[in-house]
């Protein structure tokens, strides 16, 4: 059977669960799949039921735990920081003690008590490691690199930040690190807050918002928040921020730098957050540039692996790359805390003796992140039967083929197909696709299907064989973590208006694939190979064969506030209660002009085989 490691994230946001075999990653999740509460902090109880059942095994089968932080760590960080900021933060203290006083400190506890209710055997050794560590093992254990330099950004773990490490083999070694409250993630999600989005989902937001605006508050970000040396080390300047105290992320001093309080959630959009969301990516990509810099010198290695929250800024990533300060770049694919998870078991997997035997198959060893439920034809068929659905069962080739027609007459496919992807990107598995050619498919999208705000890009799939008549980027990106400029012979002639500002860029068409050109030229690419997942890779070429085109829009499926779906119950849902036209479902296609009025009453959970 191998030696088996459960990983485990949990209590912040993003919990996760994910089964390790032999230091290869078998079953991955994030527990609001499950749940359907999105970002869900709770015990990944549903997540780990799954991996159990993907690996066969129970707890008793299972040769160690590992969770991805140090609790006692974090509690010593959280006292240090109220007592730094007191009597300011007394009203913010006295609301968190009780609950870090009744359990947090105890988290390992309560997870092992959490283990034992599952009722899947005995719960056996769980082993802490640090948040960061965690970060860095996720980066480097499965990248395709025998050595390289490892950077780790995020908001915070238990003390760390920033961290730079260097990998080689199966180990990890610790070279570097800045602390709390010194923070570029912070930095980037009190923008974040202050231009009326939520902290730790809307960061993507504001880097989507970034090209409508100008760098014009760069230097006041600059001179009066973060002071950057040229190594990449920084500090901020703590009197003008408010997270320490824990009630809010900004106040009074970004009020007076930046000419007003911040905007109200859901308000209008104006010009000074177009420009605050230019400024702070720009400050950004400085950092990031130069902890990049400084890593290369310090390990001497060609390769850089990227994990920590601040990895999902695939616009910085795109800058690392296109300056070429690495031969090759790798970003863990759920580079967030769920990945957290994964790298803490494959941690300790290495400490077990685990080799890392992708290497020598060439690759990474993600399985192209496709590591969470899948379904069976027949348990799909089952499901619809019992729903009692019209559908038309197709084999691969023929449901290829014509979805491939019919997104080519502008028509609009949710695409649930094999396992799920983990991490925060639908990959080809859980994604609603479209024509990128069309010029109405940006907003058709955002506001008919994903019922999000309008200024959000849509992010390509290509077949990896065609990136570079597409794309300027020369290096595979699976995971769509970079950004790169559109091709120059991509690119339409047409002027931009003198009178295109802010969200009105929106309607200047700039490339041959306009759904997927973002104002400043820039798409967020996933490149597409037959052996990473044959299932897409087969429509791409199909969607070429109809077109001549080899790229699809490839958006998440699901709405705004809501996870991506899991089951075909969740694909079939979201499938009827928005503007979808087709439903591919493994080997069967739906058209909603076919399907029975959606029941709004009652419960279907009560009524299907599969939940």
């Amino acid at each position: 059977m191998g030696k088996l490691v459960l990983g485990l994230s949990a209590y912040y946001h993003d919990s996760a669960a994910v089964l390790v075999r032999d230091g290869r990653p078998i079953a991955a999740a994030q527990e609001e799949r499950f749940t359907r509460k999105r970002h869900d902090p709770a015990f990944p109880a549903e997540a780990v039921k799954y991996c159990l059942a993907e690996g066969g095994v129970g707890l008793d089968d299972v040769d160690a735990v590992a969770y991805y932080e140090d609790p006692k760590l974090k509690f010593g960080r959280v006292l240090t920081s109220f007592a730094a900021s007191s009597p300011f933060s007394l009203e913010a203290f006295t609301r968190v003690l009780p609950e870090w006083t009744s359990w947090k400190r105890d988290t390992v506890g309560r997870v092992r008590r959490s283990l034992a209710e599952l009722g899947q055997g005995a719960v056996p050794e769980i082993n802490v490691r640090r948040h960061h560590e965690s970060h860095a093992a996720s980066a480097f254990l499965p990248s395709p690199y025998e050595s390289a330099a490892v950077l780790c950004i995020d908001g915070v773990g238990e003390w760390a930040t920033t961290t730079l490490w260097h990998g080689q083999g199966s180990r990890i070694r610790h070279l570097a690190e800045i602390r709390y409250p010194h923070s570029l993630g912070m930095l980037y999600s009190a923008f974040t807050y202050f231009c009326g989005f939520k902290v730790d989902s809307g960061e993507y937001k504001l880097m989507g918002l970034a090209p409508y605006g100008v760098p014009r508050y760069a230097d006041v970000i600059r001179q009066h928040l973060i002071d950057v040396k040229d190594d990449g080390s920084f500090r901020l300047n703590m009197s003008n921020f408010e997270f320490l105290r824990g009630q809010v992320m900004t106040g009074r001093g970004f009020e007076q730098l930046f000419g007003g309080p911040r905007r109200e959630p859901e308000s209008p959009l104006t010009e000074r957050e177009f420009d605050l969301a230019a400024s702070v990516q720009l400050v950004t990509e400085e950092v990031v540039l130069k902890l990049a810099r400084t890593a290369r010198q310090m390990t001497g290695e060609a390769n850089l692996c990227l994990a920590g929250g601040v990895a999902l800024n695939c616009v910085a990533n795109g800058k690392v790359i296109q300056e070429k300060v690495f031969d090759s770049v790798w970003v863990q694919p759920a580079a967030g805390d769920a990945g957290g998870a994964l790298g803490a078991a494959l941690m300790v997997a290495a400490e077990l003796g685990a080799p890392r035997a992708h290497l020598a198959e060439g690759g990474d060893g993600m399985s192209s992140s496709l590591l969470g439920p899948g379904f069976s034809d027949e348990e799909i068929a089952r499901f619809l039967d019992d729903l009692g659905v019209p559908y038309t069962r197709l084999d691969e080739e023929s449901i290829a083929k014509q979805v491939a027609e019919e997104l080519a007459t502008g028509k609009i496919v949710g695409w649930f197909q094999g396992r799920m992807e983990f991490g925060p990107r639908a990959l080809g598995a859980r994604s609603i696709i479209g024509d990128p050619r069309d010029v109405d498919m940006q907003s058709t999208m955002n506001l008919k299907i994903k019922f999000r705000e309008s200024f959000r890009p849509f992010a390509p799939s290509v077949l990896a064989e065609e990136v570079e008549e597409y794309f300027d980027l020369h290096q595979e990106s699976p995971y769509m973590l970079v950004v790169a400029p559109v091709a120059k012979q991509r690119r339409l002639d047409a002027e931009e208006s003198a009178q295109a500002t802010g969200l009105d860029r929106l309607k200047v068409h700039r490339s041959t694939i306009p759904a997927v050109t973002h104002v400043d030229h820039s798409a967020r690419v996933q490149t597409v190979t037959a052996s990473s997942n044959p299932t897409y890779h087969r429509l791409l070429t199909a969607f070429k064969q109809v077109t001549g085109c080899p790229v699809l829009v490839n958006t998440s499926f699901n709405v705004r506030g809501e996870p991506i779906v899991a089951t075909p119950y969740d694909a079939y849902q979201c499938f009827m209660r928005t503007n979808i036209d087709l439903l591919a479902l493994g080997n069967f296609l739906l058209n909603k002009a076919d399907q029975p009025a959606w029941r709004e009453q009652g419960d279907w959970r009560k009524e299907i085989a599969l939940d």
